[in-house]
C-alpha cells in the first residue's frame, strides 16, 4: 500500500510540474505583449495534428506522431553507428594508454563541433542530404559512449584483473567475463548521454535538410508565421526526448548486475 502511494505521489508531483508551467506559459503570453501563442490558442491551431495523428495530407502536412516516427527512424539509425563505432573505440582507448594518449587530442579536439558544422562536411563528402544526416547523428552522438567506456575499462578493480590471469583467461573470455560486466554502468551511462544528443542533433539536420520530421516540420512553420506548430513541435521533441530516457533507464536496470531481479 505505501508502495502505491508514494508511486501515486510522484505522478501527482510531476502533473503538478506540467500544469505549473503551462500556467505560467499562459500569464506570460496574456502579460507580456509577445507573438507566441498561449496554450489555448496553440490546442486550437494544432488539434487537427493532434488527433489525426498519422494524417497524410502532403510531405509537409502530416501527423504530428508521423513526423516523430520519421524523425525517430532517422535518430535510430545515427545511433546505431554512434554505437557501432564509440563501443569499440572505447574499449581500444581504456585498454591501451598508449592509443588513449595519441586519440585524446583528436577527440577533445572534435567532440564540441557542432551539429550545425558536421552536416556540411557530411554533404561535402556524402552529396546525399540522407547519408549526411546519418553520419552527423553518428559523429555527434558517438563521443559519451566513447569516454564512458574508456573511463569504465581504466575503473576495472586490479582485483579482477589479476584474477583473469591467474586463471589464464583468453582474451575473449576475460572481456566476456570480467571486462564486459564491470564496464557495464559506465557504458549505459554513456548510452543514454548519446541517445539525448542524438535526438538533440536530429532537429538541427531536419531543419537544414528539409526533412519531413518534426524538425523539418518546426522550420517550415517558422517562416510561415504558424508558431501554434512551432510550439507543438517543441513540446513533442521534449516528450519524446523524455520517453527515449525513461525507456534507456529501464533497459540499464533490466540488465545491470541484480537489475532484473
Amino acid at each position: 500500500m505505501q508502495a502505491v502511494l508514494a508511486a501515486l505521489t510522484r505522478v501527482a508531483q510531476s502533473c503538478a510540474g506540467v500544469v505549473l508551467l503551462v500556467a505560467l506559459w499562459a500569464a506570460g503570453c496574456a502579460l507580456f505583449d509577445t507573438r507566441l501563442p498561449g496554450p489555448w490558442a496553440t490546442w486550437l491551431a494544432s488539434r487537427q495534428l493532434i488527433l489525426e495523428p498519422f494524417a497524410y495530407r502532403g510531405e509537409m502536412d502530416q501527423g504530428i506522431l508521423r513526423y516523430a516516427w520519421a524523425s525517430l527512424a532517422l535518430v535510430m539509425q545515427g545511433y546505431a553507428l554512434a554505437l557501432l563505432f564509440g563501443v569499440p573505440l572505447g574499449f581500444a582507448l581504456g585498454l591501451s594508454p598508449a592509443f588513449r594518449r595519441i586519440a585524446n587530442p583528436v577527440i577533445q579536439l572534435l567532440r564540441p563541433v557542432s551539429p550545425l558544422a558536421w552536416l556540411p562536411l557530411g554533404m561535402v563528402l556524402l552529396n546525399r542530404s540522407a547519408p549526411a544526416a546519418l553520419f552527423t547523428i553518428a559523429v555527434c552522438a558517438m563521443w559519451p559512449t566513447v569516454l564512458n567506456i574508456s573511463a569504465g575499462v581504466q575503473n576495472v578493480p586490479v582485483e579482477y584483473v589479476n584474477v583473469a590471469r591467474v586463471l589464464r583467461l583468453s582474451p575473449w573470455r576475460r572481456f566476456v567475463k570480467i571486462l564486459a560486466p564491470a564496464t557495464l554502468p559506465y557504458m549505459f551511462a554513456g548510452f543514454r548521454v548519446s541517445l539525448g544528443i542524438a535526438w538533440l542533433a536530429i532537429v538541427a539536420v531536419e531543419m537544414l535538410t528539409g526533412a519531413p520530421g518534426l524538425g523539418g516540420f518546426l522550420w517550415q512553420e517558422y517562416n510561415a508565421l504558424i508558431y501554434e506548430h512551432m510550439i507543438l513541435c517543441i513540446l513533442a521533441i521534449g516528450v519524446i526526448g523524455l520517453m527515449l530516457d525513461g525507456v534507456m533507464s529501464l533497459i540499464e536496470r533490466r540488465f545491470s548486475p541484480g537489475g532484473g531481479r
